[in-house]
């Protein structure tokens, strides 16, 4: 009796151990069931006196039969959406590092990393702070000066004298040829510079425009743009670069060119590398128009076939045009400069040359054609000149037989 009662209890522990790790929804209704047969079985063993063979219930195996295999359900369920889940973790890991890698997204770091020497100068090394990440980095720097300056100090520099030089290089020959000579200088009629000279008026005109260009440059220089809506695209497009955004930004885009190769990272990269491209034309340009003024007395529009009427200008700039629609100049270890076909050049070719041959066949036929036609206008021709001298001679004829 003893044995059998002390099973009895055990069983009890047991089972409220077990209804720990069964689902809520089970407890309710299997927890009573469970308990109150076991309390009467441990009941009945203490009572009765002599030892008594414990019977299973059928229908309460059954209950509990099936509810192990909901209890199973249960955790194949739960396994299978912290899989689902971690699943969905690997993915957004994925597309977040695609986001990271992608140039049209974010301004790629380090695009000459694998290069020792420079690139503008070959046979100097590349200094370490340029190695392609911003736009017009060509691994210039002779001078070391982007080893103990601030980079984005000096690109913001570099680009606001680029714009007032792309200013001034078309204001220059503009105010020789259309200002009055009073605002000009000398007897030559030079724009005026320091180099050569302001007379009264044009210093109040020029001091007035550098004042108004001077309050610009104080109001907005070294400023943080990210609050602006070029801003916060520049942000984003240079997050993997630094946290201060592009220099020179004025959130200035009133013509939406600045998305003209594209409304995306690489996009407003390209055009920042065509707008330095420009600047620093323009700042060489600039200085040599005073350099020239300043050393030959005479206006830079004087005997310039930039701006005298001429036909060669237009040929050159063609020629030049049309050189880019065929070959591309690279640059490598071995060679300086080397011409090469691109591949959309040799389809123009060939159909340049398709069109010739065509059109050679075409005006040969014509020409075949017009040369027929031309006989029969001979023919015709011939007749009629024969035709007028024998209505001339018989007329002739008619007169003097008068005459006789």
């Amino acid at each position: 009796m003893k044995v059998v009662a002390s099973i009895s209890i055990l069983s009890l522990l047991l089972a409220n151990d077990v209804l720990a790790f069964t689902p809520s929804s089970i407890i309710s209704s299997s927890h009573h069931r469970i308990s109150t047969s076991i309390r009467a079985e441990v009941l009945d063993a203490s009572v009765d006196a002599t030892p008594a063979k414990i019977v299973p219930n059928e229908d309460l195996l059954k209950e509990n039969t099936a509810d192990a295999k909901v209890d199973e359900k249960w955790q194949i369920k739960v396994a299978e959406k912290k899989q689902d889940e971690a699943m969905a973790e690997v993915k957004i890991e994925e597309v977040v590092e695609a986001k990271i890698t992608d140039p049209k997204l974010r301004v790629q770091t380090g695009r000459y990393d694998e290069t020792e020497m420079s690139i503008a100068v070959p046979f100097l090394k590349r200094p370490s702070k340029l190695d392609g990440t911003h736009a017009g980095d060509i691994g210039f720097d002779p001078l070391g000066l982007s080893e103990s300056n601030d980079m984005y100090t000096m690109m913001e520099a570099e680009i606001r004298h680029s714009r007032l030089a792309m200013l001034a290089v078309i204001g220059w020959p503009l105010s020789e040829l259309l200002a009055p000579n009073f605002m000009l200088q000398g007897s030559n009629h030079l724009a005026p510079s320091v180099l050569n000279g302001f007379n009264p008026l044009s210093f109040l005109v020029t001091a007035a425009i550098f004042g108004g260009i001077g309050f610009l440059e104080y109001t907005t220089a070294l400023r943080p743009t990210q609050s602006t809506p070029i801003g916060k695209k520049h942000a984003e497009d240079m997050k993997d670069v630094w946290n201060y955004g592009v220099p020179g930004d004025y959130n200035f885009d009133p013509l939406g060119w600045y998305s003209a190769f594209g409304d995306d990272a690489a996009g407003r990269k390209a055009m920042r590398e065509l707008e330095v491209a420009h600047g620093r034309g323009a700042m060489m340009g600039i200085t040599y128009f005073a350099l020239w003024e300043y050393l030959t007395g005479h206006p830079i529009v004087e005997n310039n076939l930039l701006f005298e009427p001429n036909l060669l200008v237009p040929l050159l700039g063609a020629a030049y045009l049309s050189f880019g629609f065929f070959f591309d100049i690279k640059s490598s270890d071995q060679y300086l400069l080397q011409v090469e076909l691109n591949s959309e050049g040799d389809m123009r070719l060939t159909r340049l040359k398709n069109f010739f041959r065509y059109a050679a066949k075409d005006a040969g036929a014509k020409a075949g054609l017009a040369k027929e036609k031309a006989d029969v206008v001979y023919e015709f021709a011939k007749d009629a000149r024969e035709k007028y001298d024998d209505a001339t001679e018989r007329y002739t004829a008619y007169t003097m037989r008068n005459i006789e």
